[in-house]
């Protein structure tokens, strides 16, 4: 067998007319063709893997069929999977040259389900986030704030249909309203058919009639909205409020998602445990020994609380139903801790009185 008349090629031939003879007859010859011929197609595969290839080209010219390495011209067929042991991007690099095959990175694209396929996810806009600091005490119980966010956002021209105003969508002609496009390709692995969204309509079957004017027919514009958010009862600092589809649109896809972080403001005199309330009540000497009555200023109105007698310091007295709200019906606990004022200064009289309660034992 003769390589270079297997190719069709004369002896002097270049690198580029050996690869430009091969593509012809490897197209023309291959298995999966309805005039292939797998015998030929064999016979051209393995001319053009030792013409292509400078050092068994020179020993193929001196000594005729005879090669080193172990693998030898005629190793190729099926039996690596690969094809016939061609380099299939070299084959099919830049369109495919003359023979009109097409590009081996689409074919593998709509074959494995990339971006093409009809396996392709809806368009989702961007996730935006914004910081909102709120008092302790909306914390606790809850509030709601309007912000004015600027977003891409449906128009409100057209209420993103992308249609001008008093017009109508029509089908779209280049997929004939089935928002889709199915394509078949012949390639030397056989035909693929893949299917697509109409890049025309996005995938949607219909366009506008009369594109609107305010967002030229995308339906959605960069601009400026203003929003209630809602804060529920109990926040923490840091925590994250997830408000569904409020973030930025996407022309024919679905909207992304707006994450407000709230950050809470100090309090002078309550902190939070969980769902509980706390603070410090500092008591005089006196009342932590007889007892007394205190009024407390508390979140959510005044209240009077009893010392009772002889307490200690630092003892936790508890209020329930002052914390937090935990749901309609419950609510945490308000727990006050006591600590009891030592006078830094006595007079002569204090101090005769103290002296006979230290005789008392006490």
């Amino acid at each position: 067998m003769d390589y270079y008349q297997v190719l069709g090629v004369d002896k002097k031939a270049s690198k580029d007319e050996i690869k430009s003879a091969f593509r012809k007859l490897a197209h023309k010859f291959h298995p999966d063709k309805n005039n292939g011929d797998e015998k030929k197609f064999k016979e051209v595969n393995e001319a053009y893997q030792v013409l292509s290839d400078d050092k068994k080209r020179a020993e193929y010219d001196t000594y005729g069929r005879v090669f080193g390495g172990g693998a030898g011209p005629g190793g190729g067929g099926y039996a690596d999977g690969g094809g016939f042991g061609f380099d299939f991007s070299d084959l099919f690099r830049g369109g495919g040259g003359a023979t009109g095959a097409p590009d081996l990175e689409d074919l593998f694209e709509g074959f494995f389900g990339g971006g093409r396929s009809n396996g392709r996810k809806t368009p989702r806009g961007r996730d935006i986030s914004i910081d909102l600091q709120i008092s302790f005490s909306e914390a606790v119980f809850g509030t709601s704030r309007k912000v004015l966010i600027t977003k891409v956002g449906a128009c409100d021209t057209c209420k993103g249909t992308g249609a001008k105003k008093g017009t109508s969508m029509i089908k779209c002609e280049q997929c004939a309203g089935k928002g889709k496009i199915t394509e078949s390709r012949r390639s030397i692995m056989g035909s693929f058919t893949t299917e697509r969204d109409c890049d025309k309509c996005q995938g949607k079957g219909e366009i506008p009639k009369e594109p609107c004017g305010a967002c030229y027919g995308m339906g959605v514009l960069k601009k400026s909205e203003e929003m209630d958010i809602k804060i529920p009862a109990g926040m923490d600092e840091g925590e994250m409020i997830r408000l569904n589809g409020q973030g930025e649109a996407v022309a024919k896809g679905v909207a992304g998602d707006l994450y407000v972080k709230v950050h809470i403001e100090r309090h002078p005199v309550f902190r939070r445990d969980g769902s509980d309330l706390t603070m410090d009540l500092s008591i005089k000497l006196t009342d932590a020994l007889l007892g007394g009555t205190y009024d407390i200023k508390t979140l959510d109105g005044n209240i009077s609380l009893k010392i009772p007698q002889g307490v200690s310091h630092g003892e936790i007295l508890r209020i329930t139903g002052r914390g937090v709200p935990l749901d309609k019906n419950r609510r945490g606990n308000l727990l006050i801790r006591i600590l009891i004022k030592m006078p830094s200064k006595i007079s002569k009289k204090t101090s005769d009185i103290i002296e006979k309660l230290k005789d008392e034992g006490l």
